[in-house]
């Protein structure tokens, strides 16, 4: 791997994703559609839905036009295996599950109400799993952990590579926060960036631990974001204090840099 970065990626997503975000928010603001037209709300989601696949269409254009015909089937094949190891999965589904459920009840006993979950009910979580693993978020680890990312730590190394990661994939976002709707537009964008942070070095060791299985991202990104609505952390009020999401938000950063500490540690010892 060449220890130049291809700026294309980012170029690419940028552009495609914020594209598909901004244009529905801009021809509602404009005043040409109305927020309020069930039809238009659908066709803005679906924009929503499109947008977040930013990052994949940036690795597909990148593998494309640097390494030629083939290089993106080659780069697929890497998600295939199910493989991971039962410390990913144990990562990936209970204690990611459960550090959730304690970030939604915990506060209560600070007293905060308990909020709902917007699932109907616990039975339809692995549908609801799979489909955020494919179209809610999972799917971007495409491009971020899986293409971009090597890249980073190769000039950057493993603790700053995921730290600009993780600040680039943050900024990504920004659209969200004002689009209506958007779990975004309720969450302090330090807090978010912290989180961001966090996260991205969690995914990293989660690939890691799975022997490079670019699927165990994929995986763990869309159960944070499945859980995320099993057992919510955001009150939908601009003017709530959000004690939950900082909760959650602090929490995955310590996280995040004590497994990017001890993965620093070991791979010193091993040189």
């Amino acid at each position: 791997m060449e220890n130049k970065i291809p700026v294309r990626f980012f170029i690419v997503t940028f552009l495609w994703t914020w594209f598909f975000w901004l244009v529905p928010l801009v021809l509602t603001e404009i005043g040409i559609v109305s927020e309020n037209n069930q039809l238009w709300s659908n066709f803005s989601l679906l924009f929503k839905v499109i947008g977040i696949f930013g990052p994949a269409i940036g690795a597909f254009v990148s593998l494309y036009t640097i390494n030629g015909k083939g290089s993106i089937k080659n780069h697929l094949k890497l998600f295939i295996s199910l493989k991971f190891g039962w410390k990913v999965w144990l990562a990936i589904l209970p204690i990611l599950g459960f550090s959730m459920f304690i970030t939604w009840i915990f506060p209560e006993f600070f007293g905060e109400e308990r909020l709902p979950s917007n699932l109907p009910n616990i039975y339809i979580f692995p549908l609801y799993l799979l489909f955020m693993v494919i179209f809610g978020g999972g799917q971007e680890e495409i491009g971020w952990r899986g293409y971009i990312l090597p890249f980073l730590e190769k000039r950057f190394g493993l603790i700053f590579g995921s730290l600009i990661l993780g600040i680039i994939w943050s900024i990504w976002h920004i659209p969200l926060f004002f689009i209506p709707g958007s779990y975004q537009e309720y969450m302090n964008i330090f807090a978010y960036i912290l989180l961001c942070i966090g996260l991205s070095y969690f995914f990293s060791w989660v690939i890691e631990a799975s022997g490079n299985r670019l699927l165990s991202g994929v995986i763990a990104h869309g159960a944070i974001n499945a859980f995320i609505d099993l057992f919510p952390f955001l009150i939908k009020d601009s003017d709530a204090k959000q004690l939950r999401f900082w909760i959650y938000c602090v929490f995955m950063f310590i996280v995040g840099v004590i497994i990017v500490i001890i993965r620093t540690h070991k791979k010193r010892i091993n040189v």
